[in-house]
């Protein structure tokens, strides 16, 4: 069983105690999430697809660690006008395990 949700402006495909690493959600290591836009739910043979969600679905997961990404250098150069700039970034995120799926 797996299901497909969105979450962050992302779609994941998700199973029971699958780990992924998704946008800054709010809450602290070991706290309990439910994400409600689920968009398909695969059950053996029996597929369901939302029209936009799958009415009373619901994927239940843990919040492992709250964490940040690798550091990605901006850096731009403007030849012969002795300009150059260098800006770093890093991008927060949050490591959940998938719980159960919940499929109504």
């Amino acid at each position: 069983m797996f299901a497909v949700i969105k979450t962050g402006g992302k779609q994941y495909k998700v199973a029971a105690e699958d780990t992924i690493t998704v946008m800054t959600l709010a809450g602290e290591p070991g706290d309990k999430l439910t994400f409600d836009h689920i968009l398909m739910v695969v059950n053996g043979d029996k597929t369901t697809i939302g029209a936009p969600t799958v009415a009373g679905a619901t994927v239940a997961a843990e919040i492992v660690e709250q964490t940040r990404g690798p550091k990605v250098i901006a850096f731009k150069k403007r030849r012969r006008k002795n300009s150059k700039r260098k800006r770093g970034h890093r991008q927060d995120l949050t490591i959940v395990r998938i719980t159960a799926i919940n499929a109504a």
